[in-house]
Formats: structure tokens, C-alpha cells, sequence
């Protein structure tokens, strides 16, 4: 997957993920959201970048570094936003999607949702991308993805299971930030389950969409 550059605002297309955006992860750390600096749980989307050198296609492999004790798959729905939304309501936030893609969202151990967790998630490979299809190739109200490894279910991220929906997503996101033409917005991962080695085969299904395959290979091995 390439991605795409936006003309009328001379930017490459970014990919944002919501971080806290599924009910097992929030009930995981119910307990901490009561700690301080925060004492509640966040109000507004918190977001992460998955920048250009995570980004790879079916097929590709998925580095596993010389330094990491785990490496985590993280299947979600990802939305391609096709008009720019900025300040948009729930209502129309859908006439704002090009269409939807299977992502896995690779991420190294989570420690902390305070502050961006740039050394987990920015790694290169760290975000297979692909296949997408159309706005009405799926109801983004009934999604179900699953992920596995080496064929067995690894793990399964359900709309129902999601705080917020893509329409109300879009909507809330776009309030504070303006997500472009070419934009893709993955809209949740749940709590990391499906732990990946050297060797293993990876995949992420959704009805409709289709399915991303991709291989986890040491990281030496691969440059």
C-alpha cells in the first residue's frame, strides 16, 4: 500500500489509530485511569500515528526487533476517510468514508496510554495494510475482525465491543483534528492477544473486505 498525496493540501495521507477506543482495554485499565495526572478516564479520542515507515502491504514481512521481549498483532478496521471532515456530526460523518481496509496494527508491549508510544508502535513494518474495499462493502455498525496465528484464532475485535462506532469516531475526532482525503483512521484494538514470534504466520480477516496475510521474520533478517 502507497500512500496517497492529498493535492489540494500537498500532504502525504496520514494513518491515526484510537487507542482507547475498545470496552476490555478501557475495563483493563479502570484502575489507573483513577491515578494520577488524569483521575478520570479520557473524554475525547486519544490518538496515535502510524507514520510512513510502518506502513507495508500483504505479504511483506513483519520485523521482529533484536530487542523486543514480544510482538503483538493488533487486527482492527481501518476507514478511509474520502472528503476532508473537519467539525463534522455523527450523522453525516459517514458520507465522509471512501471506503475500508484490514489492518493489523503490530505494536511492541503497551506500558503506558499517557504518553505516545512512539518505541512500541512506530517500528518499520509495524502496520500491514490491505485489502480495501468500497463505502458499502461492509455495515461498519456489524464488524467482527479476526486474527490468526498459524491458522488457529488468535483473538477477535467486535463493533459491539467498541466504544465508539466509526460514525461517532469520525465525528468526535474531527472536532479537534481535520482528517483529510487519503486518511486512514483505524478505529480500535483490543487488548493485545495475539503474541507473534520469528516464523510465525499472521492473518486478519473481515467479511466483506477481505484478508492480510504476512509472515514475522527476525529483523537481522530482513535488512
Amino acid at each position: 500500500m502507497s500512500l496517497v498525496l492529498d493535492a489540494a493540501n500537498e500532504r502525504p495521507a496520514a494513518i491515526y489509530g484510537a487507542a482507547l477506543n475498545h470496552r476490555r482495554l478501557q475495563a483493563a485499565l479502570a484502575a489507573e485511569y483513577e491515578q494520577p495526572p488524569y483521575q478520570r478516564p479520557p473524554r475525547a479520542p486519544v490518538l496515535f500515528v502510524k507514520p510512513r515507515n510502518t506502513v507495508s502491504a500483504a505479504g511483506a514481512p513483519i520485523p521482529f526487533p533484536a530487542d523486543a521481549d514480544a510482538v503483538y498483532a493488533g487486527g482492527a478496521l481501518g476507514v478511509r476517510i474520502a472528503r476532508d471532515a473537519c467539525r463534522v456530526s455523527a450523522a453525516d460523518a459517514l458520507s465522509h468514508v471512501g471506503g475500508y481496509a484490514v489492518v493489523n496494527e503490530v505494536s511492541l508491549a503497551e506500558t503506558s496510554f499517557y504518553r505516545p508510544a512512539i518505541q512500541a508502535k512506530c517500528r518499520d513494518g509495524f502496520c500491514p495494510v490491505g485489502p480495501e474495499a468500497g463505502p458499502d462493502s461492509i455495515d461498519p455498525q456489524r464488524v467482527q475482525v479476526r486474527t490468526y496465528v498459524n491458522g488457529a484464532l488468535a483473538e477477535t475485535n467486535d463493533s459491539a465491543d467498541w466504544l465508539r462506532g466509526v460514525a461517532q469516531l469520525i465525528a468526535d475526532v474531527s472536532q479537534f483534528l481535520t482528517l483529510y482525503a487519503g486518511d486512514l483512521l483505524i478505529v480500535a484494538t483490543p487488548p493485545r492477544g495475539a503474541r507473534l514470534r520469528p516464523g510465525d504466520t499472521v492473518a486478519v480477516e473481515i467479511d466483506g473486505i477481505g484478508r492480510l496475510e504476512n509472515t514475522v521474520a527476525a529483523e537481522e533478517d530482513i535488512r
